[in-house]
């Protein structure tokens, strides 16, 4: 009587968890974003200011390196009065070089706000998408591989990554397991 009790519990408990069992999938953030020509542009946009400026923050060192050689070479020359000058312009230009430096890529700098208003736009449209694949699926939870949460393991079944990019209506014309294998040899 024990028995059948027990396993009347059990299995009662069985079916409870069951109609409480939670859907859940996950995304590749970071394949999707790949697929994106919008997000392709804008990386290549931040890439090339980013550039840009290293030129530029190169040039200006190149500059202090020199004025750096020439004070060292004169410096025997030069009046007290004159060498301090000197060290000042030296320290001046210092000072603006990393003022530039965090000008254009601190925090909260020119590439951090270029960031933001350029992928910005692209995260909000796929964060969207993956609202409406979870709606559409009747998913209880999303999870983002490629985020600060570790996946130790997937399974492929519950990838959801080409329904959104369906979603954001990019063409979807190869496995996701075959893009990453080419990403792989093009390396």
């Amino acid at each position: 009587m024990m028995k059948k009790i027990f396993l009347l519990i059990l299995l009662a408990g069985t079916a409870f968890a069951n109609s409480q069992a939670q859907r859940f999938a996950y995304v590749d953030t970071e394949y999707i974003l790949d697929m994106l020509p919008e997000y392709r542009s804008a990386q290549k946009q931040l890439e090339q200011l980013s550039a840009d400026w290293e030129k530029e923050i190169g040039k200006k060192q190149l500059t202090i390196d020199k004025m750096y050689r020439d004070f060292t070479a004169e410096q025997v020359l030069l009046t007290e009065e004159l060498r301090k000058k000197r060290e000042q312009e030296i320290k001046d230009k210092e000072k603006e070089l990393r003022d530039y430096r965090n000008q254009k890529f601190g925090y909260e700098g020119e590439l951090f706000k270029k960031r933001q208003e350029l992928i910005k736009p692209i995260q909000d449209k796929v964060f969207d998408a993956v609202q409406k694949v979870a709606k559409q699926g009747a998913l209880d939870f999303i999870f983002a591989k490629g985020s600060d949460m570790i996946m130790l393991y997937s399974n492929a079944k519950y990838d959801k990554s080409d329904e959104v990019l369906t979603e954001l209506g990019v063409a979807v014309t190869k496995n996701k397991d075959n893009q990453n294998l080419q990403k792989k040899d093009n390396k």
